[in-house]
């Protein structure tokens, strides 16, 4: 399979179930960027048809105005008359996941979770601590309390693994396992206690709630 082949099936098919709408937008202009290099509205409509007819126009230009603001689409044909096609190049290809841009097209700061993500494929083994103090940053601190959450749901979902078990007075220590790392969108913790990982599109844990007298 040839480099383009392997990037297309990267943009539409690695991206099921539980995608945001802009996350769908973004794939859908990257699909038309790897098939001719043009990309317009009615080619966004028609990817979007399946997975979400009901994304509105509206919604659809809000976030191509913000791409445009922030660099990563320009127009094509600017000089065009007012009646024809608006025809974008892709400018910027940051890579699968959607650019979370403002609509004045500045970024805001990452969420906590995904600095925590990036954060264990670099750092080793750590403790919950040790994770949180390096995922912060001045503009985005995150808590022990977070790692520590997201480190428990990690390793029930066998993303990370326990290279020493809790003692008293001393706190676990984890490590990221590399053939889980799934790409670089954060694995989600949901309310109702799943974790959802969106570079696949599946729900990777679910926690069994227990009746009382201990059967699931």
């Amino acid at each position: 399979m040839s480099l383009k082949n392997v990037a297309k099936r990267k943009t539409l098919s690695t991206l099921a179930g539980d995608v945001t709408p802009r996350q769908r937008i973004w794939d859908a202009i990257r699909h038309q960027h790897l098939e001719d290099g043009l990309i317009t509205m009615q080619g966004i409509r028609i990817a979007l048809k399946r997975q979400q007819p009901s994304l509105s126009e509206s919604r659809i230009s809000d976030y191509l105005r913000a791409l445009i603001a922030g660099g990563f689409l320009v127009r094509n044909n600017p000089e065009a008359p007012p009646a024809t096609t608006a025809i974008y190049v892709l400018q910027r290809d940051v890579g699968v996941e959607a650019p979370r841009v403002r609509r004045d097209g500045t970024l805001p700061p990452p969420p906590g979770r995904e600095q925590l993500w990036r954060t264990l494929k670099i750092i080793g083994t750590c403790t919950g601590q040790e994770l949180a103090d390096a995922a912060s940053t001045a503009v985005t601190p995150v808590s022990r309390a977070a790692a520590d959450e997201y480190l428990t749901m990690l390793s029930r979902a066998e993303y990370v693994k326990t290279v020493r078990e809790a003692k008293p007075g001393l706190p676990a220590r984890f490590q990221l396992v590399p053939s889980r790392w799934s790409g670089p969108m954060a694995p989600q913790i949901r309310r109702t206690k799943q974790l959802y990982d969106p570079n696949t599109g599946e729900i990777v844990y679910s926690r069994v709630t227990k009746t009382e007298g201990g059967e699931p």
